[in-house]
């Protein structure tokens, strides 16, 4: 019965998160450009806090049916998609190659405060830099500027990821403080 109320609250949990980030993404973030080379995507988020324990086959839909909402809300046509699939076909290999010396325990949640800020800093910044090199590089769909478009993955995968450590602070379940 435990395991099942869990799973509810776990449900519930991202179904709000889902609610809250796709909005804050499509109405206020995606406004934020500083300079043409910064911008913010803290959508990610969701597919970074899913479960340890989530299924292959259950991430990469995940991360389907929300690239396909942001693409939908943007007009981007597929490239938030294609990124974050990408991401989480990527998140089990970086999670077994940060964590080589470290057991997680069942039901563990991905936070800052279970896993510890440079385990979290370094795994929110390796998927986060993977969606982004994706992402700006299937926009420009080409090489020449390679160096730009590099740049301008990594200052917003520096942005993204201070915000995502910022929405942990303030939002994390206080049980886990």
């Amino acid at each position: 019965m435990k395991k099942n109320k869990t799973m509810g609250q776990l449900l519930f949990r991202n179904i709000i998160l889902l609610l809250i980030l796709i909005p804050l993404q499509v109405f206020l973030l995606d406004r934020i450009n500083f300079g043409g080379s910064v911008n913010p995507y803290l959508y990610v988020l969701f597919i970074l806090l899913l479960p340890f324990e989530t299924p292959g086959w259950l991430l990469l839909i995940l991360a389907f049916l929300l690239g396909i909402i942001i693409d939908l809300f943007t007009g981007t046509v597929g490239m938030h998609t294609a990124a974050t699939v990408i991401m989480a076909f990527l998140r089990p290999f970086v999670i077994r190659n940060i964590s080589a010396d470290r057991e997680f325990e069942s039901g563990m949640k991905i936070t800052i405060f279970e896993t510890g800020f440079r385990w979290f800093f370094f795994y929110t910044f390796l998927l986060v830099l993977a969606h982004h090199i994706a992402l700006f590089y299937i926009e420009v769909f080409r090489f020449s500027g390679f160096f730009h478009t590099f740049s301008r993955a990594l200052y917003s995968t520096m942005f993204t990821t201070l915000l995502v450590i910022v929405f942990q602070y303030i939002f994390a379940s206080r049980k886990q403080r």
